[in-house]
């Protein structure tokens, strides 16, 4: 039998103290706990979501049809696959690249594409080549991830405003930032930038030598031509600039996680020796240890996305969804709100009301519409005031929401 002193509590070990110095809750976790909450005490209560955005609309049957055929072939000892290439299968590489790349005049090369399990996962891993001592610039509000994952790392962070009173464009950083995390179409505000906006942060990279990490999952809800879907759109990119890719929310893999990194065979950086290295080579050495590669089966599906009807059917669903996202900015400016975004990305930021803080107007949503949101402060300082909509609900569910807002925000609005 194992003794065990009644003195000890815990390990010995030593722990990465810069946990420390992030919130004990994701900021989701935090608003599925609050809802939870809220539902084991009004069971008679329907909550309508427009919070997270994960999807509501069915995988379009090309995907599923792939899916299901793929599973067959595991069940044949001639068509069993087994561990997946770290980069990805060359029939789903090949169809990003042309699709995604080559279709729109972008030079991207294959052996700078590497299929993941999402990009969520990718924008943080990404720190693992990089070093702790990296100055890190981050637009604000902006997804958790990109703060938290830094704070985990020891790096020290430089938060850019984006708001209405700079148009939510970010100015350059104060200090030199070493590495710059961008979104654009921007999760949470919804807003993007354009090419003419994107280029100087391109070309400040090129003059300071500093590395974007441009996350573009949401590239597949841009509407405008003068919005880009890629970042490697602008002269210069290649050689200062990483991006994700996610089909979580362009084809609704949020259940099956797939997506994408591209890292340029350009990009290199330099070792405290002066030594030079390739980013390209360094991302494939960290997948190829800590990674077994994204399912044949699933790599499959997002072939299937490519596809001639997947790409109608994958459109249809976008445009499912950015029609909600038009029923809740047209109910929400109804009122006198002011609202940011729906147009080239799923989500609607809207001031909160009558000068309720984000957690405020949480609760105000919660208990008297039955509705859920984001709090805007959730996502950082300069989102204290604001609230996330998201457009990834289905139709019925929207309009009834949108009604529930309207009729307790009029009885209320100062």
């Amino acid at each position: 039998m194992r003794l065990r002193s009644l003195k000890e509590n815990g390990t010995m070990i030593k722990i990465n103290e810069h946990y420390t110095e992030i919130g004990n809750n994701y900021l989701f976790a935090e608003v599925a706990k609050r809802v939870k909450e809220y539902k084991e005490k009004h069971l008679e209560k329907k909550v309508i979501s427009l919070g997270i955005g994960d999807i509501t609309q069915p995988i379009v049957p090309a995907v599923i049809e792939a899916i299901v055929k793929a599973t067959r072939e595991m069940g044949k000892a001639e068509t069993l696959r087994g561990y997946a290439p770290y980069e990805g299968y060359d029939f789903l590489v090949n169809a990003i690249l042309k699709h995604d790349f080559t279709d729109r005049g972008i030079a991207v090369e294959a052996g700078e594409i590497f299929v993941s399990d999402g990009a969520k996962s990718d924008t943080g891993n990404i720190g693992d080549i990089l070093g702790e001592g990296n100055q890190v610039a981050i637009t604000d509000p902006a997804y958790p991830v990109y703060v938290d994952t830094s704070l985990m790392a020891g790096r020290k962070i430089e938060l850019l405003p984006c708001t209405p009173a700079n148009q939510f464009v970010p100015s350059f950083p104060e200090k030199t930032a070493d590495v710059i995390y961008l979104c654009y179409p921007n999760n949470p505000t919804g807003t993007v930038l354009t090419k003419d906006q994107l280029k100087p942060w391109v070309d400040y990279a090129v003059e300071h030598q500093s590395l974007i990490l441009y996350d573009a999952a949401y590239e597949a809800f841009v509407s405008q031509e003068n919005v880009p879907h890629s970042i490697y759109e602008i002269e210069g990119a290649h050689g200062v600039a990483i991006e994700f890719r996610s089909f979580s929310k362009t084809a609704g893999f949020t259940g099956l996680r797939a997506g994408y990194t591209v890292v340029p065979k350009d990009l290199t950086a330099k070792t405290s020796k002066g030594e030079t290295l390739s980013l390209n080579a360094m991302w494939r050495r960290r997948q190829s240890t800590k990674f077994n590669g994204t399912s044949y089966v699933i790599q499959r599906g997002a072939e299937a996305v490519y596809s001639p009807e997947g790409l109608k059917q994958t459109r249809e669903t976008i445009a499912y969804y950015m029609q909600n996202a038009k029923i809740i900015k047209e109910g929400l400016e109804s009122l006198g709100l002011k609202c940011y975004g729906g147009v080239n990305a799923p989500y609607i930021w809207c001031r909160t009301l009558n000068s309720m803080t984000s957690w405020e107007f949480f609760d105000f949503l919660l208990n008297n519409a039955q509705v859920v949101g984001t709090p805007g402060s959730g996502f950082g300082a300069s989102g204290e005031g604001f609230f996330r909509f998201t457009a990834f609900g289905n139709r019925e569910d929207t309009l009834v929401a949108v009604e529930r807002i309207k009729a307790v925000l009029l009885s209320n609005i100062d």
